[in-house]
């Protein structure tokens, strides 16, 4: 009976989904636009560099949130992470959050087989099944937990299908999958849980919205890539 709902479990699940990171070695840019209650706030990019078979991947974010002119919040951040062989062997992130400094550094241990991380909410060390939850890796949709990038949390997580649907991307409508990706701890306080909803788009294998509401309905929106 467990192989047989396995094997549905399989056929249901997007096949483009069943992918690595080396997916992405086609790409040099990802450009993701964040949008609060609908207006454009800042900016989420991620840069690919290949040599041989290491894949870095730099990440920048910038937004800030004001209020009758006046800045309330913002964030500003920078992390890096890298690929061998399609494994995550490291991850360095420092973020200011207003006045708030966060970090996170990560590196896997082959004694231990496990990544060790210092962060700015956790020390320790952590599964290698974790995925460091950033938007432009599709495979934070299979994996059971992940990483904070900006304070090296670790979260274990759900991820359900909810169905396919049709949005507009650059003009033209597309299909996308539609999941959504909760934490498994229902116990966690509000403001700590995964609450996100995600469409994913099967034919370029990129993810192309993230909503979640918090304060606010906020959105990291796909807008280039190349």
């Amino acid at each position: 009976m467990k192989k047989i709902l396995l094997i549905l479990f399989i056929l249901i699940l997007p096949t483009s989904l069943i992918a690595h990171t080396s997916h992405y070695l086609n790409f040099d840019k990802i450009e993701m636009e964040i949008l609060k209650d609908g207006k454009i706030i800042g900016y989420n990019h991620y840069f690919f560099k290949k040599k041989n078979a290491l894949m870095t991947v730099t990440n920048q974010i910038q937004f800030k949130v004001s209020f009758f002119g006046v800045d309330v919040f913002s964030v500003k951040g920078y992390g890096v992470e890298k690929y061998k062989n399609d494994k995550l062997i490291s991850y360095e992130s420092t973020t200011q959050q207003n006045d708030k400094k966060k970090f996170v550094k990560l590196i896997f241990v082959p004694e231990k087989k496990q990544f060790k991380i210092e962060g700015s909410s956790f020390v320790g060390y952590a599964s290698t099944e974790n995925i460091i939850g950033n938007w432009w890796n599709h495979q934070i949709l299979q994996s059971k937990s992940q990483i904070s990038p900006v304070s090296g949390s670790v979260k274990k997580q759900v991820v359900n299908f909810l169905g396919k649907e049709k949005m507009e991307f650059n003009g033209k409508l597309i299909d996308v999958d539609h999941f959504k990706l909760t934490s498994k701890d229902i116990n966690l306080p509000k403001n700590k849980k995964l609450d996100f909803d995600i469409w994913y788009n099967n034919k370029n294998g990129m993810i192309i919205k993230v909503a979640y509401s918090r304060m606010g309905n906020w959105e990291y929106r796909l807008k280039s890539f190349d």
